[in-house]
């Protein structure tokens, strides 16, 4: 049983991230289908059951295969992602792994993501990875359950 049920989220907290969404949403930076993607992965750093449901749902819906989806867990070790996919998705573990050993190297990281987009488009891509952070600390601790997410419930 969740601690806070969806609906009881304070609705002022629900429009801040709402808004917060739809801005996201208007840019078109990539294609929603990897930006499902890019959010299913940060789910499964977090380890948010539902976010990582909802997020795998939504991908596959967008038009992502099912292997693409889980194999954004084994990224490094895979070569059907593009450059561009693939700096996205080290960008994703140098933003949500704050603490992480192998981030030493985010300068090298925003580099590499600095080929492929302008940095108006890297801000609002940061924004979009902690917005999903975001999401999942505040699915995590009201307590949220995975199982019965449908696709464009949220």
């Amino acid at each position: 049983m969740p601690r806070i049920p969806y609906e009881n989220v304070p609705k002022p907290l629900m429009n801040c991230m709402i808004k917060t969404e739809q801005y996201l949403t208007s840019l078109n930076i990539i294609e929603k289908s990897f930006m499902e993607i890019l959010q299913y992965y940060v789910s499964t750093l977090n380890k948010c059951a539902y976010c990582t449901e909802m997020h795998f749902k939504e991908a596959f819906a967008a038009g992502e295969t099912e292997l693409r989806i889980y194999s954004s867990l084994t990224w490094r070790d895979v070569d059907f992602y593009s450059d561009t996919e693939k700096s996205l998705l080290a960008w994703v573990e140098s933003v949500s792994l704050l603490n992480d050993e192998e981030n030493k190297n985010r300068q090298q990281k925003f580099d590499k993501l600095s080929q492929y987009f302008k940095q108006d488009e890297i801000a609002n891509l940061t924004l979009a990875i902690m917005q999903i952070n975001s999401w999942n600390r505040l699915v995590k601790s009201f307590g949220f359950e995975a199982g019965a997410y449908q696709v464009g419930q949220h």
